[in-house]
């Protein structure tokens, strides 16, 4: 074989051997690049990992976050729930409300212009509609209402009444109807509630309140500023704990418990809480009880409770099932009653921490009191001669007669004794009728009195703090226990409640025992009130209808002849004008 053909063959061979060499390392290379490129996005991958656990982390710490209220029921209402996962939250709207009418300026023609410019009070035109037959307009019903769908309608929602609608914060009245109140919903409440510094009245209609969410909504209420009034209406428990409402921590005035199964196991303690020898109740203004399963002995109870409870204005026991002997107790307490050993015990405490307002004041600190070497103790006698004359020496008398300064002490204080003794003989002698048989008079007693109210008086002007007074002097309140009393067949005799001015009796079972109580506890009250106004007027309003006695029994025509002429809503009939015949 020729030599060009063998050097063309050797290089041929040369740059296929070379060219596949250049494709080894170029595979090399790529499957290199591949490589770094897997571990490249591996590694964006973990970092793309670790930032969204990051991410999932702080969603969760927000989310374990306790949420703060702010006083917003709406936005803390619906954050709430949706913290609790609830499925579906109730909706935050306002009360419904009737169309107001619409006032107008009416100009009469009248003469002398007396009604000219005279607002009027004129409904809203009702809107017209062609009869189909005719073809005449007809007159609409006026809107004075707005129509839902049904199952939008019975859906849970929370109606609200608020200041100014402007304002989320200015809620003021809440009304939940219809729905159950469960603890999970309690709890969101308890959080809510207190923040909310307007709210004044809860409404819980029918709600289904249990034991536990009942004593929840009793520790509720205490945390909330202003709250008044609370209406729970249509709600049975199992253990009947309606007292804790009424404790003294609940700020609550007006309750209204109809409707609730309330038997003689729950009116016991609601008695209880209303007043006894120790406290008493001195919140609540009205409490309706009607519509419950009451009877003669949850009715003496909560008689008893009124003995000593002088806040309670309004009281409805309708529609229970009460009888006479309850009502004869209730009688007794609205006349006059006696008073039993523990209340004696009582009265006699409180008249002689009257007469002596000192006596439960702690002693002063001493001087050294705020000395970090020795704690506040009395001085003693070596410490008193330290701290008074140190250099005190004798008399020369004294030492003439051999007689110590101590001796010297003793007669200087005989001295000054014989002094006061004829200073007071002298103003006993002055004083004529001041004292007689030992005895300070009725007139020296209000002097007495008097001269201390005038110096009360003086001091408080002076700037002196409301804590150094006198907390007889500065409380309007009265323990009844403190009123005079009439001793009888030994025992004390004391006036009933005269501020209950409004009892509701109506539909139960009382019969002619009962109102007969019931009617010389009226007279009593009637000849009292007209000798002595300052303690209460006494019952104004008094309904006793729809019981076992007809309505034209003379014991009841007694009441309403005594009752008519108090009650604050009657209007007497106009008398007609009588005509003077020419």
């Amino acid at each position: 074989m020729p030599r060009s053909i063998r050097s063309a063959r050797s290089n041929s061979i040369c740059s296929v051997t070379s060219e596949s060499g250049r494709g080894a390392k170029l595979d090399e290379l790529l499957a290199s690049r591949v490589k770094m490129g897997k571990k490249v996005e591996k590694g964006l991958n973990k970092e793309k990992n670790q930032s969204a656990t990051s991410q999932d982390e702080l969603d969760s710490n927000k989310a374990l976050e306790p949420h703060v209220c702010t006083g917003n029921f709406s936005a803390d209402f619906s954050e709430l729930c949706r913290r609790n996962n609830m499925t579906f939250i109730p909706p935050v709207i306002m009360r419904p409300r009737p169309p107001a009418p619409v006032v107008q300026q009416e100009v009469s023609p009248a003469k002398g212009g007396k009604d000219k410019g005279k607002p009027s009070v004129t409904q809203p035109e009702p809107e017209q509609e062609e009869n189909a037959e005719d073809g005449e307009p007809v007159d609409a019903p006026p809107k004075t209402f707005t129509t839902k769908d049904k199952f939008e309608y019975f859906k849970p929602s929370i109606q609200v009444e608020m200041d100014n609608q402007d304002k989320p914060d200015t809620v003021n009245e809440i009304f939940i109807r219809g729905w159950k109140v469960d603890t999970v919903m309690m709890d969101i409440f308890k959080q809510c509630w207190p923040t909310m510094e307007k709210l004044h009245s809860i409404n819980l209609w029918n709600t289904g309140l249990n034991d536990d969410t009942l004593h929840t909504l009793s520790t509720i209420l205490p945390q909330c500023p202003n709250i008044k009034n609370v209406t729970l209406d249509g709600n049975a428990t199992e253990k009947e704990d309606w007292f804790e409402l009424i404790t003294e921590e609940s700020p609550v005035q007006n309750l209204s418990l109809r409707h609730c199964g309330i038997t003689n196991k729950g009116a016991k303690m609601i008695g209880r809480c209303l007043g006894s020898a120790k406290r008493a109740n001195t919140k609540l203004l009205t409490l309706n009880l009607s519509n419950n399963k009451i009877g003669e002995e949850g009715l003496e109870e909560i008689a008893q409770g009124l003995r000593l409870n002088r806040t309670l204005l309004s009281l409805s026991l309708a529609s229970n099932e009460i009888r006479d002997k309850g009502v004869v107790k209730l009688s007794e307490v609205l006349s006059r009653f006696p008073l039993t050993h523990e209340e004696v015990v009582e009265r006699r405490k409180l008249m002689s921490d009257r007469s002596s307002p000192d006596r439960n004041k702690s002693p002063p600190l001493s001087r050294r009191a705020d000395s970090k070497d020795r704690p506040g103790s009395v001085r003693s006698s070596t410490h008193q001669d330290k701290g008074g004359k140190k250099n005190e020496k004798p008399s020369a008398k004294a030492k003439k007669d051999g007689k110590g300064g101590k001796e010297e002490k003793e007669e200087k204080h005989e001295k000054t004794k014989g002094k006061k003794e004829k200073e007071d003989k002298a103003g006993a002698k002055k004083g004529v009728g001041a004292n007689v048989g030992g005895r300070s008079s009725g007139a020296s007693l209000a002097a007495d009195a008097k001269g201390k109210g005038n110096k009360t008086k003086g001091k408080e002007k002076g700037g002196k703090p409301a804590q150094e007074q006198e907390p007889a002097d500065s409380q309007d309140f009265i323990n009844p226990l403190l009123e005079g009393a009439d001793y009888i067949d030994g025992r004390l005799w004391v006036a009933g409640n005269r501020v209950l001015i409004n009892l509701n009796l109506s539909r139960n079972e009382i019969g002619e025992t009962g109102l007969e109580a019931l009617l010389k506890a009226m007279q009593y009250q009637t000849t009292l009130c007209m000798e002595n106004k300052s303690s209460g007027t006494g019952l104004m309003r008094l309904l006793v209808g729809k019981n076992k006695v007809r309505s034209s029994h003379e014991l009841l025509q007694k009441i309403t002849d005594i009752m008519l002429p108090k009650d604050p809503f009657y209007k007497p009939p106009p008398q007609t004008p009588e005509v003077n015949e020419a």
